[in-house]
């Protein structure tokens, strides 16, 4: 029988909260007999919605808590002091070992704060970057960073570098993954300082597959499995990417809908349109993960549904079965530390 694997879920967490959240658990029980999910939150509200479901009673655990961190709260001091907030409770069950990973569709400040005070970083890691995967025309990229650092240094990206590719590799099975640098030309001395110096530490590490600069619009035909950037750039890019695919999607839907004759062929082209709006669609590969830590912390879109969470919460196990830190630790600490 194969080992459970823990996952404590933020239950108070993001604008669809509890309902998807407990729904999304729900499938990922119902698919798989090796989860267990820890719902943190206030257990009245969390029992009320589970009455709705019937489950195995073994792969589910409610861990009340009084406090929720509000989006708009500041995240250092908002960990701090609420100590029983559905956040903090689940980050120390990771830092303590009563679960293998935290997931949570709350604060992302207070995500990555807490993820860094309370889980810590991994030995020789210097900042643990936020990394999503993104859908591209060859299948999806991996984006890092794109919020926990925006003032990087060239050590930090070049250690991005590093863990993304261990990531791409062992995570979503792609081999000797391509890396790339985000910047606005192909020339090598095209960009900004922290690029012209990180490109050449980029250029001599033996550890990836560095195939040089990618512009933004390369991105979405998938040039590079591993794009590294700072978090400012990073978050840029994330966010016009979702909201020029929430457009694109309503002025197709429009169109289609536009008179009798588009209603027809609506309906001829519907499968096919389906199935690769599906390829585009970010929450078929979970949620972003803070890399680097001496656990898995897992953010995801604040308007998260049951899809998202369902397929971060199997996002979790395949970390958990790849020990993805440990070869993360491998990656970036020299030998000498390693054998410490």
């Amino acid at each position: 029988m194969k080992e459970m694997t823990k996952i404590a879920l933020d239950a108070m967490g993001g604008d669809n909260a509890p309902k998807e959240i407990i729904k999304g658990a729900m499938e990922a029980v119902s698919a798989r007999s090796d989860i267990k999910v820890i719902l943190t939150g206030k257990e009245d509200v969390i029992k009320e919605e589970l009455a709705g479901y019937t489950y195995n009673k073994e792969q589910i655990e409610v861990v009340n808590t009084t406090e929720v961190i509000e989006t708009a709260e500041p995240p250092v001091m908002a960990i701090r002091k609420k100590k029983d907030s559905s956040i903090v409770v689940g980050l120390k069950m990771v830092k303590n070992g009563e679960a293998d990973a935290f997931v949570s569709a709350g604060s992302s400040g207070a995500i990555l704060a807490g993820g860094q005070l309370l889980v810590g970083r991994i030995k020789g890691v210097e900042r643990p970057p936020l990394a999503p995967l993104i859908p591209t025309e060859k299948g999806f990229s991996l984006l890092i960073d794109c919020g926990a650092n925006v003032d990087a240094r060239p050590s930090h990206l070049l250690q991005f570098a590093k863990i993304g590719s261990v990531y791409m590799e062992h995570i979503m099975g792609v081999k000797n993954p391509k890396v790339a640098i985000v910047n606005i030309g192909a020339e090598e001395e095209k960009g900004n300082a922290l690029v012209k110096e990180t490109f050449p530490l980029l250029k001599e590490c033996q550890d990836i597959h560095f195939t040089g600069s990618i512009e933004a619009r390369e991105i979405p035909h998938g040039q590079a499995d591993v794009v590294v950037c700072e978090a400012f750039v990073g978050n840029v890019i994330l966010k016009l990417y979702e909201g020029v695919g929430a457009v694109l999607v309503d002025k197709i839907k429009g169109g289609m809908m536009a008179n009798l004759r588009s209603k027809i062929g609506a309906l001829l082209v519907k499968p096919a349109l389906k199935a690769t709006l599906k390829d585009f669609d970010a929450s078929e590969y979970g949620g972003a993960p803070l890399l680097g830590l001496n656990g898995l912390v897992v953010k995801t879109h604040g308007s998260s549904t049951a899809k998202e969470i369902k397929n971060t919460i199997f996002q979790c196990v395949t970390f958990k079965e790849q020990d993805i830190n440990q070869k993360i630790k491998e990656c970036i600490q020299q030998p000498e530390e390693a054998a410490e």
